[in-house]
């Protein structure tokens, strides 16, 4: 697993049920944008609203639409024990290559262990850890190392904090780069990150553009990479807000590409006011030249 793995967004009808011809729409669009995995039921794709039911039938959905072409990650955190281990079981019986999970508030790194060895038992090979602090550094250096000698399958670090760069750096140091890093919430860092040498982004959207970036920089062509992120940055000024922008924003966004039938959210935040949908538009038009710009790998199937 290398280079764009999106965090793939929850399409709802216009009653607010799972639609999952629009979801197999996304996930043959992430296959044929050239991405190199994909992340389901992650924050972005609002599965603090889902039941576990729904989600269960989603990652159904993905894994039989995907048909292993690409690394299919599930994100497992869920409220209890139960429901993860539920789902990281599910994750391995339809062949997703891993799953992934945040470790509960306030656990310390024995109880951290405990949680992801649970976990381990039943997981796929690829057991992710996603360290998301939206407004602190996250997972101490120490406990990720102390995590990563004791789990085998602890193969995988989301990093999603602040000062997430230099985070980047310090844990592929600390483990001699055998622990595999990757971000997502700090896209609008991402020639850092590049540099810092993430295995792998997580971002949402604008799949074939972000493929572009990472192949240029790939081969060397860093000066193409950062023009075309320098076409990206004023989308994600107005996108990443906060959360709940983002998720409307790139909802939107997949409904104005013809994937989504609607920009349904379940959240209750996730709404723009007049000056916000104003905005928004703007940066759809912006999105949309880009994407056409560098589709000739992503048409929906």
């Amino acid at each position: 697993m290398k280079g764009i793995v999106p965090s793939l967004n929850t399409p709802f009808d216009k009653d607010g049920a799972v639609d999952h011809d629009s979801l197999r729409k996304l996930v043959n669009h992430t296959v044929n944008a050239g991405c190199g995995g994909m992340l389901g039921l992650a924050v972005a794709g609002e599965q603090s609203t889902l039941t576990q039911a729904e989600k269960v039938r989603f990652a159904e959905t993905v894994a039989e639409t995907n048909a292993q072409r690409i690394p299919f990650i599930v994100s497992v955190t869920a409220p209890d024990m139960d429901a993860s281990l539920a789902l990281t079981k599910l994750a391995k019986s339809i062949g997703a290559a891993g799953i992934c999970v945040q470790i509960p508030t306030g656990f310390d790194r024995r109880e951290s262990l405990a949680f992801l060895q649970d976990l381990s038992r039943h997981a796929p090979k690829i057991l992710m850890v996603q360290d998301l602090d939206w407004v602190g550094g996250g997972l101490p250096l120490d406990d990720i190392v102390y995590l990563f000698d004791n789990l085998t399958k602890f193969s995988w670090l989301k990093i999603e904090t602040q000062q997430a760069g230099p985070k980047y750096s310090a844990v592929l140091q600390a483990t001699n780069n055998a622990l595999n890093v990757c971000g997502g919430w700090a896209v609008t860092q991402l020639m850092d990150a590049m540099a810092r040498g993430v295995n792998a982004f997580i971002p949402t959207g604008m799949e074939n553009v972000y493929v572009a970036i990472y192949t240029h920089y790939e081969s060397g062509d860093h000066n193409a990479a950062r023009a075309l992120f320098e076409g990206v940055l004023p989308i994600l000024n107005f996108s990443n807000q906060d959360i709940d922008t983002s998720i409307l924003f790139f909802k939107q966004l997949r409904n104005a590409e013809g994937l989504f039938k609607t920009a349904v959210c379940r959240n209750e935040n996730a709404r723009f006011d007049a000056i916000q949908e104003a905005e928004a538009r703007y940066a759809l038009t912006s999105a949309m030249a880009l994407i056409r710009s560098h589709s000739a790998r992503s048409q929906p199937v």
